[in-house]
């Protein structure tokens, strides 16, 4: 706007100069007066056209150094955030930066105990997941734990954090945004018998999914600086990417625990159906508490179903209908003592044909049944579960057992519905009766599990 205005002053200037030229020749003739006035008119002129072509040249540089640190600042913008995602570095984002990426937080991508999770666009071009934490202290906690627990830490098969955001009681963590939802979508039937986004994982990609969550679990429990718990590993919690790899996610139970300590004391959290039974007689956990839920994950994985369900049952006597609880584990555990391993897998898999290999099926199912061994220390670590999976060493048949305390555990969230998702079906732990852990204190394990086994032969 200042060039344009510069520019129609010259020129108005230069023609009114013209413009004294032409009057002084009509009127003073070709006198002494009329040169002398002359040449100062063209002194002017040839001084303003002067200033214009310095101004053209000036403007010019000006915007070809504008357009110079433009681009070297998109450049530093798009290095850093490639640097953000290479190095880990969580940005502090700013809560209106949100508000744009997130169309105002319009898109809802998911929904969980904690809060719910926005499908957003930063500003150079990245895809996130916008998780919003709800609840005061609640919300406090799980936002510093999921904070400090994934921050620092990089594997592929963990979700990316890419910054967060706390303004007054609002808290934000923006991850990385994995496409194709979570791994419950793709291996649970629709509830009531509706279809439900996603479809059906073929037998390889759950075999595959099986091991990258075991590597992700093995570098939290193994390669981290300090050992990193989980606690609430379950199919909600695995999101697979666009070539159905699997990705854990939601770190907000997660407890970091020092090298030298073996097991730790903590109020009872997690999702019921997923719980060790260490949770439940109070001896402390460890990370063979995460090898407990992932080996269930690996039951329903197999399967397509809850390990937790509930089946109606008739009374003979009145006739009434009353449901009950029916736990998988126990399900397939009889079927291996009868050797028919082949009938609690998924039956969609079976009608489509995709298992042929009973060898196969039959080392998954010992595997899931080795991590819910009751005695925790005769489960495997999971870098000896990622051994098993990839065929390394030969898996044993795990010991038979009465699976009476985690049965105990499954029924801890009571006999109604109130606190059921009834999207997922799951159930959230909020707290277990301490009818049941007083009860249970005194329990005296099945005498197949009393010595310490081993889930593979030796060498």
């Amino acid at each position: 706007m200042e060039d344009k205005k510069a520019n129609i002053i010259a020129t108005i200037t230069i023609l009114t100069l013209l413009l004294v030229i032409i009057a002084a020749r009509v009127y003073l003739k070709l006198s002494k007066t009329f040169y002398l006035l002359a040449g100062v008119d063209v002194s002017l002129i040839l001084a303003v056209f002067c200033f214009l072509a310095i101004r053209n040249r000036y403007n010019r540089e000006k915007k070809l150094l504008e357009s110079r640190y433009i681009s070297e600042g998109r450049e530093l913008r798009i290095e850093y955030s490639f640097l953000r995602k290479v190095a880990g570095v969580p940005t502090k984002f700013k809560l209106d930066d949100l508000e744009e990426a997130t169309d105002g937080f319009r898109i809802q991508i998911g929904k969980g105990g904690s809060g719910s999770v926005f499908k957003g666009v930063l500003k150079d071009g990245s895809q996130v997941a916008v998780k919003r934490i709800e609840g005061e202290e609640k919300g406090e906690r799980e936002f510093r734990s999921e904070v400090a627990a994934i921050a620092s830490v990089q594997h592929k098969n963990l979700v990316r954090l890419y910054g967060y955001s706390s303004v007054n009681r609002y808290r934000f963590l923006v991850y990385e945004y994995i496409p194709n939802s979570s791994l419950d979508v793709w291996i649970f039937p629709g509830r009531g018998g509706s279809r439900r986004l996603g479809g059906c994982l073929t037998w390889d990609q759950r075999y595959q999914v099986a091991i990258d969550v075991a590597k992700a679990l093995s570098y939290l429990h193994n390669d981290c600086r300090s050992k990193i718990l989980h606690l609430d590993v379950k199919p909600e919690n695995i999101l697979l990417d666009e070539d159905y790899r699997a990705v854990v996610t939601d770190f907000g139970l997660s407890k970091l625990v020092a090298r030298d300590e073996s097991r730790v004391v903590t109020e009872i959290r997690g999702t019921c159906g997923y719980l060790a039974p260490e949770w439940l007689l109070e001896h402390g956990i460890s990370e063979k508490s995460d090898v407990y839920s992932y080996g269930i994950v690996l039951l329903e994985m197999i399967g397509g179903r809850r390990s937790i369900s509930r089946v109606e049952n008739k009374n003979k006597k009145n006739g009434k209908k009353k449901k009950k609880l029916e736990y998988f584990p126990r399900i397939v555990m009889e079927k291996m003592r009868e050797r028919r391993v082949m009938e609690i897998v998924d039956q969609r898999l079976i009608e489509a044909k995709e298992v042929n290999d009973e060898g196969q099926v039959m080392k998954l199912v010992y595997v899931a049944l080795w991590c819910i061994q009751e005695k925790a220390k005769n489960r495997p670590d999971m870098a000896m579960v990622i051994e098993m999976l990839e065929g390394r060493v030969h898996v044993n048949e795990p010991p038979d057992s009465k699976l009476v305390v985690v049965d105990l555990l499954a029924a801890a969230g009571g006999d109604d519905d109130d606190d059921v998702d009834v999207t997922t079906g799951v159930r959230r732990v909020v707290e277990i009766p301490r009818l049941h852990i007083q009860r249970e204190r005194h329990f005296r394990f099945p005498s197949v599990c009393s010595s310490l086994v081993s889930p593979v032969s030796p060498r």
